[in-house]
């Protein structure tokens, strides 16, 4: 999916920048119009982890 999400944006390439928890930082794709992004897999993050991604992916782009 993310692959896709970089193919769709024309993106070479993915900045990484502040982290939601331990090991999940937000991406940010694109220039002129850029997404933030969130790869999450298998139990990381805390209980908390979508309502604190959204708070910084809004401040990240």
């Amino acid at each position: 999916m993310a692959q896709a999400v970089a193919q769709e944006r024309a993106a070479p390439a993915m900045m990484i920048g502040r982290e939601i928890d331990p090991g999940v930082p937000v991406l940010t794709v694109g220039q002129s119009d850029p997404v933030a992004l969130a790869l999450k897999s298998g139990n990381f993050g805390t209980a908390d982890f979508f309502a604190k991604a959204l708070d910084v992916m809004e401040t990240a782009s």
